[in-house]
């Protein structure tokens, strides 16, 4: 009798400590655009919850790739995304929009060289492509069962925005409809979390729609939420892109559901402490044979900082179709390159920030000011232009002081400051022009240095010897 009594206490007592509230604890990117520089924090920041929760679940909402040439012109593109991943430990990503920029063949190899899943239910591929890609999944994690289901974007054209060459070999279905046929996991899962590349707006909108989902990891706009935001009773967590900061999420479990939530930002690039396994990984990824290649030749030298900057401002604008490119003073770092060999090297020192590109819609009014709102960010030093030219009359009195700005087409004749103009520039000059415009710009997700890569090696030589795009004048 004792022996059954002792079994029963100890029965009773397992099945008290089953019936307990458990915590999920989730560390969730987006958007993370190959910043690989802050992978060592990102990995001190895992380690570091996965020190006091084990079961630590580190997921992520897809555009993974695209946005630094270390990564993205490496011998096999994005692998150094892929393999710091692996090492973080991330367990699930989904697709974005990105991640199709090396087409199936491309994005096939690097699921197989993945040790996390991709889980994307509104994307078939081609049988043919053997690509290990999940509608969903269910993980046990820590005696909960917890189903992700992924969702990417649908442009327009039918296709997640990327090039529909990459989109060849792809079936796409609609991500909502799709995604209800999917709600049979609230049943058998005590958690369910979307994996979500759609954008803030879209996932807003669609939580008053999906009362089965507890979570969505949110990506695509890049948009910052203090932590996370409960609409319709789900909670939305995204952050903006470039691994700036990423957010923990704690979601309480009682009796098979989801009684409480919440989350909170982490800065990843100011994080105190760094992995030192994945700060070797990502030196040696950064000292790669590929930045010797030749990629142009330069036909007389450069020898100020107006000519190189005019070669960036180019590169702004005709890789885009843009009206007008600029490229603030500071972010030219050289003012001499002899003639000879352009290589991949000379691209990165010479644009070595990891800015991305920024489109805009301004008039010549507004640019006009922009530019002058550049200027005084930049130290009274004046962007470089590409698409126009510039007339800085000085103030004869205080020759410190530009009294006007004068704007000129590229016939030669006052641009017309009413006309809307398409413009790019890099992130940091657009954050830091504080000038009156309707038109804050938007990330093109298209590194600068990847940029004016892809212009070198389409013009092939390169004589800028006597170009100047701004005039001086005191009156």
């Amino acid at each position: 009798m004792k022996r059954i009594a002792l079994t029963l206490a100890a029965l009773a007592l397992a099945l008290s400590a089953l019936a307990q509230p458990k915590e999920l604890h989730i560390l969730s990117g987006n958007d993370m655009h190959a910043k690989i520089q802050n992978f060592p924090q990102l990995a001190a920041i895992a380690d570091s919850l996965r020190a006091e929760y084990p079961s630590l679940l580190i997921l992520s909402a897809g555009d993974n790739r695209t946005g630094d040439p270390l990564n993205d012109i490496y011998e096999i593109p994005a692998y150094p995304m892929v393999a710091l991943m692996n090492q973080v430990g991330f367990k699930a990503t989904t697709l974005g929009n990105h991640e199709f920029d090396s087409g199936p063949a491309g994005l096939t190899r690097l699921i197989n060289l993945s040790t996390f899943d991709y889980i994307c239910c509104n994307v078939i591929p081609d049988p043919s492509w053997g690509m290990h890609l999940r509608p969903y999944e269910i993980f046990d994690v820590n005696g909960m069962t917890v189903g992700i289901v992924g969702i990417v974007q649908i442009g327009t054209s039918g296709h997640p925005d990327s090039h529909p060459d990459n989109c060849v070999g792809f079936t796409f279905l609609p991500p909502e409809e799709t995604l209800q046929k999917y709600s049979w996991l609230r049943d058998k899962c005590d958690v369910v979390i979307l994996l979500s590349h759609i954008g803030y707006d879209g996932d807003v909108d669609l939580s008053a729609r999906v009362p089965w989902i507890d979570l969505i990891v949110s990506g695509h706009s890049h948009t910052q939420l203090a932590g996370g935001e409960i609409h319709n009773g789900v909670l939305i967590t995204q952050n903006v892109n470039r691994l700036q900061r990423v957010t923990h999420t704690t979601l309480t479990v009682d009796g098979g559901k989801v009684v409480s939530k919440k989350a909170e930002n982490i800065e990843v690039q100011t994080y105190p402490k760094k992995n030192k396994i994945v700060e070797v990984m990502m030196d040696f990824f950064s000292d790669n044979p590929e930045f010797q290649r030749v990629v142009g030749t330069i036909d007389e030298p450069f020898t100020s900082y107006e000519e190189l900057g005019i070669l960036m401002s180019d590169a702004f604008r005709e890789m885009t179709g843009a009206d007008v490119g600029f490229v603030n003073y500071g972010g030219v770092r050289y003012d001499y390159l002899p003639a000879g060999p352009f290589t991949v090297s000379d691209i990165l020192k010479l644009d070595p920030f990891g800015n991305d590109s920024v489109e805009l819609n301004l008039t010549g009014e507004e640019l006009r000011q922009m530019l002058l709102a550049c200027y005084v960010a930049d130290e009274q030093r004046f962007p470089v232009v590409s698409g126009i030219t510039c007339e800085l009359i000085r103030d004869k009195k205080d020759n410190s002081k530009i009294k006007n700005l004068v704007l000129y087409g590229p016939d030669g004749k006052k641009l017309n400051l009413k006309k809307n103009y398409r413009v790019v520039t890099n992130s940091y000059a657009a954050s830091v022009s504080n000038s009156p415009r309707k038109d804050q710009g938007r990330a093109l997700n298209y590194q600068t240095a990847q940029m004016i890569q892809d212009f070198i090696a389409k013009q092939g030589h390169l004589n800028y010897a006597g170009r100047k795009v701004i005039t001086e004048t005191v009156k």
